[in-house]
This record gives structure tokens, C-alpha cells and sequence, in this order.
């Protein structure tokens, strides 16, 4: 797994590519915290290069967006693979999150 970053103004529009899962779940988990160190005031993860997320991301997915909503900001996630939907959709998450079709749709919210 690797996490591309990129700054749009006070949006951090965050790119993880692979697979997050227990055994990369950590480091996804402390590159994302040590982000929140710069108080975006919203978080766009574009999942479009992650094809694998374990229960162990999803944990990761979950208190991020506990930790955004208790400040008051908002995660967006967006170009969500079919499998990572699945997961989402399964496990009743999927009302949880803003979840779009695309990182356009993504910023205009």
C-alpha cells in the first residue's frame, strides 16, 4: 500500500493504492493521523487505485470519519472499486459515509 497525499487549499484529497490490510493497516492508519496534524477541513480519500481493504482498513476508515464528524469537518470517499463498494454496502457503512461516483463530485460538496 502506498499513500499519495496532495493539498487542494484546506482539502486533503488522499490517494491509497494497493491494498490495505493487517498487515499495512498501521501505516495507512499513521500517515492519515499525522495529515490531521494540518486540520484540513475536509478529507477526500479517492479510492480508485485500492483494490483490497480488510476489516483492519475499514477500522481505519470508521475512526477517521468519528474524528472528522466530532470536529465538525467532513470525509468524503469517492471512486470506490466494485469489491471496496461491496465491503461498504455489506457491512452497513454505506449510510455512514458521503461516498460519490468521482473526485469532481467530491470537491463540489
Amino acid at each position: 500500500m502506498t499513500l499519495k497525499l496532495e493539498y487542494l487549499h484546506d482539502t486533503l484529497i488522499a490517494n491509497p493504492e494497493g491494498r490495505i490490510d493487517t498487515n499495512n493497516y498501521a501505516q495507512f492508519e499513521e500517515q492519515i493521523i499525522e495529515a490531521l496534524s494540518k486540520e484540513p477541513s475536509r478529507i477526500i480519500l479517492n479510492l480508485a487505485d485500492l483494490f483490497y481493504m480488510s476489516s483492519s482498513g475499514l477500522r481505519v476508515f470508521v475512526m477517521l470519519q468519528k474524528k472528522m464528524t466530532a470536529s465538525g469537518k467532513k470525509l468524503i470517499l469517492c471512486n470506490l472499486q466494485e469489491g471496496i463498494q461491496e465491503i461498504f454496502d455489506i457491512s452497513g457503512l454505506s449510510s455512514v459515509f458521503t461516498i460519490t461516483t468521482g473526485l469532481q463530485e467530491a470537491l463540489n460538496i
